[in-house]
């Protein structure tokens, strides 16, 4: 599933293409009636953790969730035909996104996009993201840290590839318990910098001299320390752990 820093990418670049112009809309594939979108203007793509919100001048709000299989295509002008599955296109005179096999695509009255900003943590990537709020949220989490960070209620935008990456990066074992302020500041701030990397570079980045390794995640060796990563189920998702620079469960 995309995680965070993708779904920001997506929303950056969109919103660059297409924000403050009219643009054509339409759905392909007949599960989403884009006919109250088309020639009406874009006002601005926002990312919330994983979820993406179209905003149009006199109209409903776009919620997208790209889910396991979603992905966007983009075409330097709409000419060229959409692909078969496209559930939606945004387009301009120069430029088209297609939208292909999300787990959502609807249309979000003003009260449904408040409900799903009241449902979400706080997200590492967005400017308006209260620190402290995060702090509160993650310390006053009951279970192992690996799990708090997946909950969408706890932080927004984090999946199992940032989790294993984030919590070596400040040596925190996933199946920690009781992380402090101090510990959930400094793993706030990790995410903060380290996501806005991988949003810049298309991946997950944690360690910008050689971006494209990972620390534990999905390996059988720690990359600093060559211990055997640790394995387990942690919250429906495969934790990964190294036992030297990870130590302890709390």
């Amino acid at each position: 599933m995309p995680e965070g820093h993708l779904v920001h990418r997506h929303a950056d670049e969109q919103q660059a293409a297409l924000s403050g112009r009219v643009v054509h809309a339409s759905g392909p594939q007949g599960r989403f009636d884009a006919r109250p979108y088309d020639g009406r203007t874009l006002t601005a793509v926002e990312a919330l953790g994983k979820h993406l919100l179209y905003h149009f001048e006199n109209a409903p709000a776009i919620h997208v969730h790209l889910g396991m299989r979603g992905i966007f295509l983009r075409y330097d002008g709409p000419a060229r035909e959409p692909r078969r599955g496209t559930r939606l296109r945004l387009a301009a005179d120069d430029v088209a996104f297609d939208l292909i096999a999300p787990i959502q695509c609807e249309a979000y009255s003003p009260r449904e996009v408040a409900a799903l900003r009241a449902s979400l943590g706080p997200d590492p990537l967005r400017a308006d993201a209260s620190r402290d709020e995060a702090v509160r949220r993650l310390t006053a989490f009951g279970g192992p840290v690996g799990a708090a960070v997946l909950d969408q209620k706890v932080w927004s935008g984090i999946g199992n590839a940032w989790r294993a990456e984030l919590l070596f990066l400040v040596g925190l074992h996933p199946a920690a318990k009781g992380v402090g302020a101090e510990g959930a500041g400094r793993l706030w701030d990790t995410a903060a910098t380290y996501l806005a990397l991988g949003r810049d570079a298309g991946q997950v980045v944690s360690d910008p001299e050689r971006p494209d390794e990972r620390w534990v995640y999905r390996r059988e060796h720690c990359r600093r320390c060559g211990a055997p990563v640790l394995t387990w189920e942690l919250a429906s998702r495969t934790a990964y752990a190294c036992p030297v620079d990870q130590p302890g469960k709390g």
